[in-house]
């Protein structure tokens, strides 16, 4: 079916009601932490993405509030205000009390759409205080407020004429659900730029009334300029490339360009502007078209040396790609209950075939530049046989220790569990020596560093491989490196850095992290890296004879005020400077005990930023640092890259 402008009351179908979300936010925004919190703003962003996804409105705003409530401002069609034949009430009360009504189930109302099949507004009012919502449509203004979900403070009423047309919500999160209502202005900025870049030529705008921040993202470009922007801080092999079709009922659209000195592989992919994070069979397609594309021109044109045949991994090096599409609801399907991997068949041959077209017209048409691409790919193909042989010699240890130069000072783990061990890389002799007594020897090891490590941000694996501490850690954690690397061979499940808590610990910190996020990116995707966090105070009280018989830690200045207040009057205090200073008792007890220790998961939220953020702060540009550290660092926040986890 087409889509029509008309949208009224009877394009909204009621499955089901809003009992359970207050109860059970988790199960409907993940969790009641700064990614719940900051998931109801993507719930009502994305029902006026998918007006104007359809054609309707150009120009979406946000505003944060002082009190951290949100307003999100469309100028879509307005949400249906007339009455709903079925159930005789209002169509935006069932929009923002009911959980799966909306006007997305069909292909009338909306060609394409994204958000969570109706469930995304009621979810945010249901966890809000209270929403307001003021709609233009038809010539009227109406407006009707909520309280807690399905309350209703002020019932629907007209407040004025109008020549306008649009929705505007007005919601503030409970602080009986959330403990911290504050939003990240960056986190939002970010999602409406990724917004901005795949809705070409709609413009979004974010005002923050708490700091007087206010930014625009408008690209004409669109997804061509999301590519530029991921790829600022690299050398390119040529220019971004834009491709786009339609087949089937499918719309598609890809860029793509191609990179030196990068040994990853950047795609992202979506789906009616919701990001698969899992793939789908859109991905796949991507990859086979490629993959066969540059294969084919390789040797129709014989650019490959004897029967050398290029891997899909050698071909996806250094690539940065988005993959966008728009299915009608009639052919959309995912793989489980979340939007994260598209299963939809035709989608697959769809893609594929639409970028094996495009890239080998384009190979054909600009042949210098075919011939650059197939030898970058021969370069990551002859890397990865290097690396594989490499890696066969380090399983064989006569050939160990005869070839490659390795830190003697790892301390394995006694376990072959690998699901159970860990990996700690410690700073420093003096901690690691303490931390082998503290060790659980059966599934925990330790690497002490000599030094700081190389900043491997333009290093070539040749160079990484030839230093002492990245060859022990590449052979101790057992999966390979760069191109090379598989996840699924790792021998510890946790890799935990384990440094001072000072500018020197937290510069080793960031060396390794880098090395981590360009050669063995899925240990950080997959869950696997944590940086352990020892604790700053000791806080103790001793006997008349100096016998120590009250101690506490805390890892924080409000932490050990609370421990004053608990140990009573008499103790002492000391501060910790580095690992080197506690026993292995402490140590074991306070660090890396599972039962006692916290840690800190390092995750990737958002890859755009992460990738600016990595090219600024480890890149050759020292004033670009500068510059950056200086608008932007406060040394007493936490990193939006990681998330807190006791374990």
């Amino acid at each position: 079916m087409a889509v029509t402008n008309e949208y009224n009351a009877n394009s909204i179908e009621l499955l089901s009601g809003l009992e359970g979300v207050r109860k059970r936010p988790g199960m409907y925004i993940g969790s009641t932490n700064s990614y719940g919190l900051h998931h109801l703003v993507w719930e009502i962003i994305d029902n006026s993405i998918d007006e104007a996804l359809n054609g309707f409105g150009n120009k979406i705003s946000l505003t944060i509030h002082k009190d951290n409530s949100i307003t999100v401002s469309d100028e879509g069609r307005g949400i249906p205000c007339d009455i709903n034949k079925q159930t005789g009430k209002p169509a935006v009360e069932l929009i923002f009390t009911t959980l799966h009504s909306g006007g997305k189930f069909s292909d009338t109302a909306y060609k394409a759409s994204g958000g969570l099949h109706g469930v995304g507004s009621s979810v945010t009012n249901a966890l809000s205080e209270y929403t307001d919502v003021t709609v233009y449509t038809n010539n009227k203004i109406y407006n009707i407020r909520f309280e807690r979900g399905e309350k209703i403070a002020v019932p629907l009423h007209v407040v004025g004429n109008t020549i306008k047309h649009g929705t505007t919500v007005t919601f503030k999160p409970d602080k009986a659900i959330f403990s911290d209502i504050n939003f990240s202005y960056d986190r939002i900025a970010s999602h409406l730029q990724e917004s901005a870049f795949l809705l070409r030529k709609v413009r979004f705008i974010l005002i923050d009334e708490r700091s007087g921040s206010k930014d625009e993202f408008f690209y004409e470009n669109g997804i061509s300029e999301y590519v530029s922007e991921i790829n600022q801080n690299k050398t390119p092999l040529g220019q971004v490339l834009d491709f786009e079709g339609v087949d089937n009922q499918i719309n598609v659209e890809i860029a793509l360009q191609y990179c030196y000195n990068d040994y990853n592989e950047t795609i992202r992919s979506y789906v009616n502007n919701v990001h698969t994070i899992d793939g789908g069979t859109h991905e796949i397609g991507f990859k086979s078209g490629i993959t066969k594309a540059v294969n084919d021109y390789a040797d129709n044109n014989d650019l490959l040396r004897g029967k050398m045949k290029l891997e899909g991994s050698d071909i996806r090096e250094g690539l940065t790609a988005i993959v966008s599409l728009r299915l009608p609801e009639s052919i959309l399907e995912f793989e489980g209950q979340t939007k994260t991997k598209l299963g939809t068949q035709i989608a697959q041959t769809v893609v594929s075939n639409l970028i094996y077209n495009k890239m080998t017209y384009y190979l054909n048409e600009n042949k210098e530049f075919a011939v650059r691409l197939i030898k970058k790919c021969q370069d990551s193909a002859n890397a990865r046989l290097a690396a594989r042989k490499a890696k066969d010699e380090l399983r064989n240890k006569k050939k160990n220790k005869d070839n490659v130069i390795l830190s003697d000072k790892l301390t394995p783990a006694q376990s072959k569990d690998y699901n159970q061990n860990e990996l700690f890389i410690v700073e420093g002799d003096s901690a690691g020596g303490t931390a082998k007594k503290g060790r659980n020897p059966i599934h925990q090891a330790i690497l002490p560093l000599r030094g700081k490590p190389l900043n491997t941000d333009s290093l070539t694996m040749d160079k990484i491989l030839n230093n002492v501490e990245f060859a022990t850690i590449i052979n101790t954690i057992g999966a390979g490196a760069g191109q090379n690397f598989d996840v699924k061979e790792i021998h510890y499940n946790k890799v935990i850095i384990m440094t001072d808590a000072d500018t020197d610990g937290a510069h080793i910190q960031t060396l390794l992290l880098t090395f981590f996020y360009n050669y063995m990116r899925s240990l950080i995707t997959e869950g696997h890296v944590f940086v352990a966090v020892p604790p700053l105070y000791r806080i103790y009280k001793e006997d008349r004879y100096g016998n120590i018989n009250i101690e506490k830690y805390a890892w924080d200045d409000d932490g050990l005020e609370k421990e004053k207040k608990e140990v009573g009057a008499g103790y002492k205090v000391s501060r910790y400077k580095g690992l080197g200073e506690m026993s292995d008792k402490q140590l074991k007890t306070t660090t890396m005990d599972p039962k006692h220790r916290l840690l800190i998961q390092v995750s990737i939220d958002d890859p755009l930023n992460v990738e600016n953020k990595v090219a600024i702060l480890m890149g050759k540009d020292a004033d670009k640092r500068k510059r950056w550290l200086e608008q932007n660092v406060d040394f007493n926040d936490n990193d939006e890259f990681i998330k807190e986890v006791t374990k």
